[in-house]
């Protein structure tokens, strides 16, 4: 052992490693287990930095992002027809400016037909609003036990008065007034963004890929194909999922003759682009104006009327219309949601489905048309 422990060439070689453990480069450390875990650990910490940058961003400059993120998804849907008038032999400035003016009455439309119902009907439904408060303050002061003490409601009453009276309520309005014009000034940039995309996106879109060559730039092409692929499927697969409703429930409010049939039929197919929570919303307006108007048997038909409309479109139409442009688990809908309404209020809700279903097409063609990113594949028992 001893003559072992004196070999020269044994010597040698513990003295040559420990050379190399003396001179080896500083960022040798992070190649074992450690050191990975504080790398991945590290890019972790960025990314989530640039993401809460992004989203601040977002937030900070909600004029401008909310304008172009509707423009992009409106111009995705209606990118089909962009393409036929184009095959047509249209020139791009026409056909932009045709599919621009369609877009707008539609928008227009929409918004009329809601001031006009109102405005025609709202004397009614306001006197029968004031006659079921009545009747409801006549039913509470009948009560057995003391629910609610009829000094109390006027109490309620008074202080209400003297909010809709105070400076408090006055700069409310002022503040009303300052949301409306910016909403002026978004709509207004929405249009002129949609325009340019519209008449040149396919061109913006091959300026963006120019720092990206070969496979990378095969993948970015793809993913800018799905993108536009999963937007406009969602769009005009919704927009005909809640056309068919606002018509099915039209009919219904109208058989039961419930007043602002029409505006409430809008706002059903508005309320349709918000899944899950929009049809909930829609059918408690529909069942209250129905309640305060025709009373609770009315209410119940109302709401028998919603549940059978939804229950046909979420069974029968919307898997057809929406079954390839949005595969999301009802988890992450719902997560989607919340997010979106907690950075973008109600704009946020209804972008945030959208932009995680393409956010998930994107995944799915990661690596090849038909090929998902590796680690969102699924696996075979062997695998697993």
């Amino acid at each position: 052992m001893g003559l072992f422990r004196n070999d020269p060439q044994r010597v040698q070689l513990e003295s040559t490693q420990t050379e190399l453990r003396a001179t080896a480069p500083p960022w040798s450390l992070w190649a074992d287990g450690f050191g990975r875990l504080g790398i991945r650990s590290i890019q972790l910490i960025v990314v989530v930095a640039v993401a809460a940058g992004i989203i601040f961003v977002i937030q900070s400059l909600t004029l401008v992002t909310i304008p172009l993120v509707i423009a992009l998804i409106l111009s995705c849907a209606f990118a089909p027809v962009m393409r036929w008038m184009r095959r047509r032999g249209a020139p791009a400035a026409l056909a932009t400016v045709i599919t621009l003016l369609a877009i707008v009455v539609i928008l227009s439309l929409l918004g009329w037909l809601i001031v006009w119902a109102v405005r025609d009907q709202w004397d009614d439904l306001s006197t029968q609003a004031e006659e079921g408060f009545a009747h409801l303050l006549a039913w509470v002061r009948t009560l057995p036990f003391d629910f609610v003490q009829p000094d109390q409601i006027d109490e309620w009453v008074e202080t209400l008065k003297d909010f809709v009276t105070s400076s408090q309520f006055g700069s409310g309005a002022l503040a009303g007034v300052s949301a409306v014009a910016n909403f002026v000034t978004g709509l207004v940039l929405m249009v002129t963004i949609l325009f340019f995309f519209l008449k040149d996106g396919p061109q913006m879109w091959e300026f963006l890929l120019r720092p990206f060559h070969g496979g990378h730039y095969v993948r970015a092409r793809r993913i800018g194909d799905k993108t536009v692929g999963v937007l406009g499927s969602y769009v005009r697969g919704t927009a005909t999922v809640a056309f068919v409703d606002a018509v099915g429930i039209l009919i219904g409010l109208l058989i039961l003759q419930v007043p602002l049939a029409v505006p409430l039929s809008v706002l059903v197919f508005l309320l349709a682009f918000i899944p899950i929570v929009g049809a909930t919303l829609a059918g408690i307006l529909a069942a209250l104006v129905a309640l305060v108007a025709n009373g609770w048997v009315n209410a119940l038909f109302v709401v028998g009327v919603v549940v059978l409309v939804n229950q046909l479109e979420g069974n029968f139409l919307q898997p057809v219309l929406m079954g390839r442009s949005m595969k999301l688990h009802a988890f992450v809908i719902l997560v989607a949601l919340t997010v979106g309404t907690v950075l973008g209020g109600i704009v946020g809700a209804i972008l945030a489905v959208p932009i995680a279903a393409a956010a998930w097409g994107v995944i799915q063609v990661w690596d090849g048309p038909d090929l998902p990113a590796r680690w969102a594949r699924p696996k075979s028992p062997i695998e697993a």
